[in-house]
């Protein structure tokens, strides 16, 4: 059995990149994003005894053939940007370009990465591509709730969280607490999760909700999606009664829930791809894992560095080189 530690690539980095915000130099702030990036990894590596990372990246994804609005909201907020929001992250693209050109070509970390694909589809493909293993998924997007399992665990590297089927908790096992309630946060439900993420969609991504207006605990003559979930497994009345609801939208359109249900399951659910992109899931993670054994990776770390200006990780090389040196096997 191996312990994985699995990343999020652009996710943390650009997450990191926001935590950083407040420096005003923007060397400072790659120079802060790099380092959250690095810190997070060699934390995990060493937290849950890793035997290998893996870099997860992004393509264009199969979502937006499949459902035209999605993440096309992003566009809106990326033409808001200032000149100087642009400037800024033209020099994180090309810091970012410089960190997946190093961990692919001067490391012995397996990076992946499909023109077809997200980074969610490559980590859950290579999760249950590796079903007797242990996994850690470091990101700060709670959809990988969804895989937590007793052998998958996430950790947030901006929040310092590290969340399990136990429950939440910081780096030192401490529980967290909810904002909200004042009370320990509780164990994540990744099958509930899941099934209210489908049912009330992702503003996030863009994805419309499959009942707008739906209650999570129903009332005398409607039914809540907490009573359609505990009726699923059954099928039986509170199920039927909840996904065979029709609504109009602004257009005049007639949906019918369980249609728009099915949509959301088909973007949202990690398990759910259509046939073929799972194909391209599993053929992606098992040709990232044949590579050739990179030597000297302290050297070329060092100089990834001193190029990015990162003197505090660049005094204690070995501690990093150990998760950049590690092989799959």
């Amino acid at each position: 059995m191996s312990n994985y530690i699995i990343v999020d690539t652009f996710n943390l980095f650009f997450r990191a990149k926001h935590a950083a915000g407040r420096a005003k130099d923007i060397d400072l702030k790659v120079g802060m994003a790099l380092n959250i990036m690095f810190n997070s990894v060699k934390k995990m590596y060493n937290e849950f005894q890793g035997d290998h990372v893996v870099f997860c990246l992004e393509g264009r994804s199969w979502r937006k053939d499949f459902y035209k609005p999605y993440k096309a909201n992003r566009k809106v907020t990326a033409a808001k940007r200032s000149a100087r929001e642009v400037e800024d992250d033209e020099i994180f693209f090309e810091s970012y370009d410089h960190l997946i050109t190093f961990l692919r070509d001067k490391s012995n970390c397996t990076v992946i990465q499909h023109p077809e694909l997200e980074a969610d589809d490559l980590i859950a493909g290579w999760i249950q591509s590796h079903p007797d293993d242990n996994h850690t998924i470091i990101s700060t997007d709670s959809d990988f709730y969804q895989l937590i399992a007793p052998n998958v665990k996430q950790y947030n590297g901006v929040t310092d969280t590290i969340v399990s089927t136990e429950g939440f908790f910081d780096i030192k096992g401490k529980a967290k607490i909810d904002n909200k309630t004042k009370d320990v946060k509780p164990a994540p439900e990744p099958e509930w999760i899941l099934f209210e993420k489908c049912v009330r969609g992702d503003s996030a991504d863009n994805v419309f909700s499959a009942y707008p207006g739906a209650r999570l605990k129903g009332t005398k003559n409607k039914t809540g999606i907490r009573e359609a979930y505990d009726d699923r497994n059954t099928g039986g009345y509170d199920y039927n009664n909840f996904m065979l609801q029709r609504w109009v939208d602004h257009e005049e359109a007639e949906h019918r829930v369980k249609d728009d249900y099915e949509r959301n399951r088909t973007l949202i659910d990690l398990t759910a791809q259509p046939e073929d992109i799972r194909v391209k899931m599993f053929e992606t993670v098992n040709s990232a894992t044949d590579s050739q054994l990179v030597s000297q990776v302290g050297i070329h770390f060092l100089k990834f560095c001193s190029t990015w200006n990162l003197p505090r990780i660049a005094e204690y090389p070995d501690d990093f080189a150990r998760f950049l040196n590690a092989k799959y096997k």
